[in-house]
C-alpha cells in the first residue's frame, strides 16, 4: 500500500481502502448468492486462451534458454577438446597448421551459432512475451472495475427501492416533529428530508455511469486484442522454430566443412595411437649383381612402371605409398625419404632378396624428370602408407 507523503494524499488513501472493502464486500455476497454476477461467456474464454498462450509462450522461452546454455556448454566442451588436441599434437607431426586452423574455425561457428540463436529466435519469444504482463494487468483490472459496477448498480437498485419509502415517511411527518416544529417550518424540514434523499440519489447514478463507462471501455479494448493476440502467436512460433532450424542446418553444414582431411584423419590420428618404431633390421648386404643384369632388371622394371601414353587407356596402375615420415639411407641401396614424398613402388629383381618389412620404390618425382629406374631403392614399409 502506498505511504502518505509520497504522491498519495490521505484523502486518496482512505478512499482506496474504502474501494478495496466494497470490492471484497460485493464478492462476499456474489458467493453467497445474494448478489447477482456480471458474466461474460465469450469474455472468459479470450481470458483462457490467454492463460494458455502465456503459460506456453513462457515455457517455450525457459526451453530455449536451456538450450542455449547446452549450446555453450557443448561450446566449452568443443574448446578443451580442441586445447588437449593442440597440446598433445607436436609440431612436426603432419598437418599441424590445419589442425590449429580447424580449431580456430570450429570455434567461430560455435560462436556464431550461439549468437544467430539468441537473436533471431529467443530475442523473437522476449519481445513477444513482453506485452503479456501488461494485457494481464489490464485483465486484472477489468475484473476489478467489473466488481466496482456491479457494486455501484446494486447500490442504486437499493437507493431506488428506498426511495420510495423515504416519501412515504416525508409525506406523513412524526406526531412529534409536528408538535414540535411551528407550522411555518414544517415544509422546509420536508423539502430538505427530500433533498437529501435525492443528493444519494442522483450521487449513486453518477457513481453508476461513471463505473459502467470505465468498465465498459476496458471490456471493449480487450476484446479486440485478445482475439488478435491469440492468433498472433501462430506466426510467433512458426517463425521461431524455422529460424531455429535453419541455423541449425546451416551450423552442421558449415561444421562438416572444417572436418579433417583424410590425410589429416590417416596420418596425424594415427599418429597419436601409433608412432612407428625404427625400420626392420636388415640383413648383410646382398651381392651386387653384374652391370649387364643390373641393365636387364632395370628395364624390366621400366616396363612395368612405365606411365601410360594419354592416348591410351590402360587399367594397370603401379602400387603407391606416401612417406609419413623422414627417413635418411643408411646403405647404398636404400631410398632416401621426406615427408610427403610419394613412391612408386616395384618389384624385387629377385624376390627371394625382399626382406620383411621393406620394399622397393622409386620416388614419383625423380621418376617423372629422368624416366630413370635405377634411382630406385629398398625402403621401411612402417614409414609409409598407402595411397
Amino acid at each position: 500500500m502506498a505511504e502518505i507523503g509520497k504522491g498519495v494524499t490521505a484523502g486518496k488513501l482512505a478512499s482506496n481502502v474504502q474501494k478495496r472493502l466494497t470490492r471484497a464486500q460485493e464478492k462476499v455476497l456474489q458467493k453467497l448468492g445474494k448478489a447477482d454476477e456480471t458474466r461474460d461467456a465469450a469474455f472468459e474464454e479470450m481470458v483462457a486462451n490467454f492463460n494458455k498462450q502465456m503459460t506456453e509462450g513462457t515455457k517455450l522461452q525457459k526451453d530455449l534458454k536451456a538450450y542455449l546454455t547446452a549450446v555453450k556448454t557443448m561450446h566449452d566442451a568443443s574448446r578443451r577438446l580442441q586445447d588437449c588436441l593442440a597440446e598433445m599434437y607436436e609440431p612436426d607431426w603432419f598437418g599441424k597448421e590445419e589442425m590449429d586452423a580447424m580449431a580456430e574455425d570450429t570455434d567461430t561457428l560455435w560462436l556464431d551459432y550461439h549468437q544467430n540463436v539468441t537473436d533471431k529466435s529467443l530475442v523473437t519469444m522476449d519481445t513477444y512475451l513482453a506485452q503479456l504482463p501488461d494485457i494481464k494487468a489490464r485483465i486484472a483490472k477489468r475484473d476489478r472495475k467489473m466488481v466496482d459496477f456491479d457494486s455501484a448498480r446494486h447500490h442504486f437498485a437499493s437507493l431506488q427501492k428506498g426511495k420510495k419509502k423515504d416519501e412515504a415517511k416525508i409525506a406523513k411527518p412524526a406526531a412529534l416533529l409536528e408538535m414540535a416544529a411551528p407550522s411555518w417550518a414544517q415544509g422546509l424540514i420536508s423539502a430538505h428530508q427530500v433533498a437529501q434523499t435525492n443528493l444519494s440519489y442522483n450521487q449513486a447514478e453518477e457513481e453508476l455511469g461513471r463505473a459502467q463507462r470505465i468498465f465498459e471501455e476496458l471490456n471493449v479494448e480487450l476484446q479486440d486484442e485478445l482475439p488478435a493476440l491469440w492468433d498472433r502467436r501462430v506466426g510467433v512460433y512458426v517463425n521461431t522454430f524455422q529460424s531455429l532450424a535453419g541455423h541449425q542446418e546451416k551450423f552442421h553444414k558449415e561444421m562438416s566443412k572444417v572436418s579433417p582431411s583424410d590425410q589429416l584423419i590417416n596420418s596425424p590420428i594415427n599418429l597419436l595411437i601409433y608412432r612407428p618404431g625404427p625400420p626392420p633390421s636388415r640383413p648383410p648386404p646382398r651381392l651386387t649383381p653384374s652391370p649387364d643384369q643390373r641393365q636387364q632388371h632395370a628395364g624390366q622394371l621400366e616396363d612395368e612402371t612405365s606411365v601410360p601414353d594419354a592416348n591410351t587407356e590402360s587399367t594397370d596402375t603401379a602400387l603407391q605409398v606416401k612417406a609419413i615420415h623422414d627417413y635418411a639411407a643408411t646403405d647404398g641401396d636404400e631410398l632416401e625419404l621426406k615427408i610427403g614424398d610419394m613412391v612408386l613402388v616395384v618389384a624385387f629383381d629377385n624376390p627371394d632378396e625382399q626382406d620383411d618389412g621393406w620394399l622397393m620404390g622409386v620416388t614419383e618425382s625423380s621418376w617423372m624428370q629422368n624416366k630413370d629406374i635405377s634411382a630406385k631403392g629398398v625402403f621401411p614399409e612402417n614409414f609409409t602408407q598407402k595411397v
